[in-house]
């Protein structure tokens, strides 16, 4: 008989770890784009003569790069 608290827990699908190992970077990304639309919303050049504050695409993928690249820094490496 065995004991339910020694219970060997079922291993996490691949997929899964993944997706929580890039977790920060995939939150920080959408959160940059979602903070280039707010600033191209909000503080945005209306003489056109910005080239990414006038374009709300621009300064949409511009914000979610920077997001990106800081989601990727802050993203757990793998341990040697």
């Amino acid at each position: 008989m065995e004991n339910p608290e020694r219970a060997e827990k079922p291993a996490e699908p691949a997929a899964k770890k993944r997706l929580l190992k890039h977790l920060p970077a995939i939150l920080l990304t959408l959160l940059g784009a979602a903070g280039g639309y707010l600033y191209y919303r909000f503080v945005g050049c209306a003489t056109g003569a910005c080239p990414i504050t006038s374009d709300p695409f621009v300064s949409t993928l511009y914000g979610g790069v920077l997001g990106f690249l800081v989601g990727t820094v802050v993203t757990p490496g793998t341990k040697k």
